[in-house]
């Protein structure tokens, strides 16, 4: 891949002819940004440009435009280590004075600047060129984002981004202070108790009458799953902590309690005989999940039941610090219970934060209005706004006016989070890639990042600090198989091992 760069004595004209000249019969397709933080959008926006077909030139804005806040060269650093791209300007003049030099075959520009004014399309017109438009497709794969910043923990899997760190101005050992805080919260979590299984399996072979996989079950353990296991996470982070649920009259129900009283949960649990609790199953064979199974009933709890599930978890708010809606949408959290529990919260000043799964079942985050904040997936977000076209970005920014909520983290599984948060005057996004790329069992690392990470904004945390504790605890937890809450001084360890960057690992 080249590199051009004009500097004194080079003419834009010449640079511009050996482009074309590099691009032979390819033709050239043009992209143009600030860059100022690598993200999932820009990587998808890119591999689409890539994809047409041409030599994919990328512009970088010059220091001093409209939006630009990271010196230019450090961002031509990072979007060369791309691999779609071919070529890197580093532009000293206006886009549309750029691409009137260049003559690209084809200008892309993201989805959502379709329907606005493009000063490009006069430019393009003029000589038989197109401006396409397009996010790119939801599919991603970290090795299309080479990071030259990483940090590394010494036999550990967990790897520390040291430039987010230093884009955002504080410092790792902060976080410890930060930690050690979160003893002196109360925290109550409301949502749908969950009791996950894995049943281990050996593969037998496949049967000889159709096409199916035998296994013989070997083991089986269970773990405290959905709302009660992210109360878990914040009494092992060490916090007083108070879980209102509704459960039904079965074994799985002891099992949850049994458990939740033994980690030192307060359970406020209401019992519904008709409701079994749900009980989610995993067989799972040489170290991957071959089935899940899922024993549960949807539909809102009766209006009985939210009365006492709201005075129970009104009571609990007396003294609280934190309210933690973690929702699975089983029923256990009906539109009623969530904007009295919301209302009663504000007036307590009692932080609030939300997170609504939607694995297999609808949902929409965008109800839980007025939080400070909000954990979707990617597909929850689009979900919530009816929009699977738009660019990321632009998803976050309509998702945060329509909940109203202060900070939006997107999670994008193996690809880590975006966040759209204040800074300064404006609303600000960044990126933090996942920290473990050798994951055991990604379940859990949702409920881990929004405990961890609500519990951070609680006691003072900004949501830079937050978000990267809160992927510190992620990243812990997908190294272990089954959701278990991290402790506090296994979160400290993890921030106080020395943190080398990679240009300084051996080979």
């Amino acid at each position: 891949m080249q590199s051009t760069v004009p500097g004194e004595g080079v003419l834009m004209d010449q640079m511009v002819r050996e482009i074309r000249s590099r691009a032979s019969d390819e033709g050239i397709v043009f992209v143009a940004g600030n860059f100022n933080v690598l993200h999932t959008g820009h990587l998808r926006l890119l591999r689409f440009a890539s994809g047409l077909g041409g030599r994919l030139v990328v512009g970088v804005s010059p220091d001093g435009a409209d939006g630009v806040t990271v010196p230019q060269a450090n961002r031509v650093r990072d979007v060369k280590a791309i691999r779609a791209v071919r070529e890197v300007v580093a532009l000293d003049e206006p886009v549309v004075s750029f691409i009137s030099r260049l003559r690209p075959e084809i200008v892309v520009k993201g989805r959502e600047y379709r329907d606005v004014f493009n000063s490009e399309q006069e430019a393009v017109s003029a000589y038989g060129g197109r401006l396409v438009f397009s996010s790119g497709e939801a599919r991603l794969y970290s090795s299309e984002l080479m990071s030259p910043d990483m940090g590394r923990l010494p036999g550990s899997e967990i790897f520390k981004p040291l430039d987010f760190v230093e884009r955002n101005r504080f410092r790792i050992t902060d976080l410890v202070g930060i930690i050690e805080a979160f003893r002196d919260l109360n925290v109550v979590t409301i949502g749908d108790l969950i009791v996950d299984e894995y049943i281990n399996c050996d593969p037998l072979g496949m049967s000889r009458e159709d096409p199916t996989l035998v296994v013989t079950p070997v083991e089986s353990r269970r773990f405290v799953g959905g709302a009660g296991v992210v109360a878990a996470h914040a009494k092992a982070l060490g916090a007083t902590v108070t879980f209102v649920s509704v459960s039904g009259k079965d074994e799985a129900a002891q099992f949850a309690k049994d458990q939740l009283s033994a980690a030192g949960v307060q359970l406020s649990l209401l019992t519904d005989p008709t409701r079994p609790t749900t009980l989610k199953q995993r067989y799972r064979a040489s170290g991957k999940t071959l089935l899940r199974v899922n024993l549960l009933r949807q539909g809102s709890i009766d209006p009985d039941l939210q009365a006492r599930l709201n005075k129970a978890a009104g009571a609990a708010l007396q003294t609280a610090d934190l309210l933690l809606f973690s929702d699975f949408n089983y029923g256990c959290l009906p539109q009623s219970v969530v904007e009295h529990l919301s209302a009663r919260a504000r007036e307590l000043d009692v932080l609030m934060a939300a997170d609504s799964q939607a694995s297999s079942q609808m949902s929409d985050i965008s109800r839980f209005r007025g939080m400070s904040l909000i954990t979707p997936t990617e597909h929850e977000a689009r979900l919530a706004m009816r929009d699977e076209e738009a660019g990321l970005i632009m998803i976050a920014e309509r998702l945060q006016h329509a909940s109203g909520a202060e900070n939006v983290v997107v999670t994008l599984g193996g690809e880590g989070v975006l966040i759209f948060a204040p800074k300064g005057r404006a609303h600000h996004t960044d990126r933090l890639p996942a920290f473990n790329r050798s994951p055991r069992d990604v379940a859990g690392a949702g409920d881990s990042f929004f405990t961890c990470t609500a519990m951070a904004l609680r006691v003072g945390a900004d949501i830079w600090q937050a978000s990267y504790l809160g992927s510190l605890a992620a990243a812990w937890q997908v190294s272990h198989v089954g959701n278990t809450p991290m402790l506090a001084a296994e979160l400290i360890r993890e921030v106080s091992l020395p943190t080398v960057r990679m240009n300084e690992l051996r080979p």
